[in-house]
């Protein structure tokens, strides 16, 4: 007879993201792995496959939550620019208070991109920011907010870019001052 588990995978998915979060996935290893989720090996085999497997449950978890904050970010505003403004300025203070940290899709594109299975996440990752900032751009078009010459796709792509490159430079350790003329240089584009 099968042993029933004893333990919640999506509290043990959540655990692991963070855990990958703040090291790393090469700096995370299997025992780690088994003391953050309290686990012996077995469990985790029959629950999760692999640490890679177990990885790339985390990175979707990460972005589906990325995905539920942005959206909540654009539709927190009646406008779009202090819906921009506001999303970049939380992301700007998120590494501010936690340089070390960063986004865990950038952290996978720069530690880990060349493996097949988190190459593809990587990308529709960025694809998702870029579509959903593009709606809220369409959107707000549509009210007269942005010029008819604006390009919802094109400003989405450069706002999303921009995103993952503030992640990059929040590691950096820049500085308050350099992230902010950033911002208010990037916020122009809408203009």
């Amino acid at each position: 007879m099968a042993r029933t588990r004893e333990f919640d995978i999506d509290q043990a998915v959540d655990r692991a993201m963070d855990l990958f979060w703040r090291r790393g996935y090469a700096d995370t290893s299997l025992p780690d792995l088994l003391k953050e989720l309290s686990i012996g090996s077995g469990s985790f085999y029959a629950a999760f496959g692999s640490k890679e497997q177990l990885y790339v449950r985390s990175l979707d978890r990460y972005v589906s939550l990325q995905r539920r904050d942005l959206e909540n970010a654009l539709d927190a505003e009646d406008e779009i620019r202090p819906a921009v403004r506001r999303l970049l300025a939380s992301l700007i203070e998120a590494d501010l208070a936690d340089p070390a940290r960063g986004c865990l899709v950038v952290n996978t594109a720069t530690q880990c991109g060349d493996r097949a299975l988190v190459e593809d996440r990587v990308a529709a990752a960025i694809r998702q920011v870029e579509s959903l900032l593009a709606g809220a751009l369409e959107r707000a078009r549509a009210r007269g907010e942005l010029s008819e010459d604006k390009d919802p796709r094109g400003l989405a792509r450069f706002l999303t870019t921009f995103v993952q490159g503030v992640r990059v430079v929040g590691q950096a350790r820049v500085g308050r001052d350099f992230v902010d003329d950033a911002l208010s240089t990037a916020m122009r584009v809408l203009d």
